[in-house]
């Protein structure tokens, strides 16, 4: 059984997409992890540096991929209890976080989530069955 309604938060660049900042990097294999952590009644908060336009196109890549994020930036919910700037999040899956998997491909400069560990991760954890 799963752990439900937890709310994850993500980064963008190097984890839901190969690192191409300021462009938008190529699929890496976080959309069917996404949509199952969404049927597990997760929530999804994008947490990421970028802004402006550049977080405009990270949300179209979203709303493309049919990926509805509870909030961006923030965790709504949390105002009721803290003033503190930091997002509030059962987990946090980012490239820069230590012990994410990470994966490296030819011709990509740097790393960047290995989805098909971070789903086992997952798994153990009770995140997803």
């Amino acid at each position: 059984m799963a752990i439900r309604n937890a709310i994850v938060a993500l980064d963008f660049d190097g984890t839901v997409v190969t690192h191409a900042y300021p462009n938008i990097g190529n699929d890496i294999g976080a959309v069917p992890v996404l949509r199952e952590l969404l049927d597990n009644g997760c929530r999804l908060i994008l947490y990421t540096m970028r802004s402006g336009k550049l977080l405009d196109d990270a949300l179209a890549w979203f709303k493309r991929n049919d990926i509805p994020l509870y909030a961006v930036n923030e965790n709504p919910t949390q105002k009721e209890w803290t003033s503190s700037p930091k997002v509030h999040a059962d987990l946090y899956i980012d490239d820069s976080g230590l012990g994410c998997p990470l994966k490296f491909a030819d011709g990509v400069k740097r790393p960047f989530v290995n989805w098909v560990k971070v789903r086992q991760q997952l798994v153990a954890d009770g995140f997803l069955d």
